[in-house]
């Protein structure tokens, strides 16, 4: 791999989960950190401050093992991807900049949060979420069942904006349903990839 160090012999390192695709923190390699990090698998900086290499997790046990490392266009900066091993940040926290390093899936994780705030507050609300949360896990199995079986109907006809739009409504209702049950996507998710071999 062709690596541009600049003129003291760093090179600026982005540190991103595999599997969540966050940013956990920013280091920078010479080129020993560089290569002992290929050699043990576990991600070593060159420690500015110290004027040493320190591999992550040498103290804490937290390490930061390597999944693949990539170059930007310019080759003056590292992607290195990692599992981690607990917190990144010497402060205690999964990123450097406080932030959870949870799993998330964008827009549905957005609607499960708020879905979740409507269960918490159903007394107050008067949403349909809520109403349903007030009514209780039977409606809201009924009304997952209930989309099950339009969209199917909807799967064996010709008109995909029907079928979209009966597959909205079951997703919809299925995120209602998990949180009814005191479970969210990513229960689903983890279960799915213990199944994946």
């Amino acid at each position: 791999m062709n690596i541009k160090y600049d003129t003291n012999g760093l090179i600026p390192a982005i540190i991103q989960d595999a599997t969540t695709k966050n940013v956990l923190m920013l280091g920078y390699m010479n080129e020993a950190a560089y290569s002992k990090t290929l050699e043990t698998k576990q991600v070593t900086f060159f420690s500015r401050s110290k004027n040493r290499l320190w591999t992550k997790g040498e103290e804490s046990g937290n390490f930061l093992n390597l999944v693949n490392i990539k170059n930007d266009c310019d080759s003056d900066t590292l992607l290195i991807q990692v599992n981690p091993i607990g917190p990144t940040c010497h402060k205690g926290t999964d990123n450097c900049w406080g932030e959870s390093n949870a799993e998330t899936y964008g827009f549905l994780s957005q609607l499960e949060q708020v879905i979740e705030n409507r269960k918490n507050n159903a007394d107050l609300e008067t949403s349909y979420v809520a109403s349903l949360f007030k009514r209780g896990i039977n409606k809201i199995a009924q009304k997952v069942g209930e989309e099950a079986v339009e969209t199917v109907i909807e799967a064996m006809d010709d008109k995909d904006d029907l079928f979209l739009y009966e597959s909205a409504d079951l997703l919809f209702h299925y995120l209602i349903l998990l949180q009814a049950k005191g479970y969210k996507l990513n229960d689903i998710v983890e279960e799915l990839k213990g199944r994946h071999k």
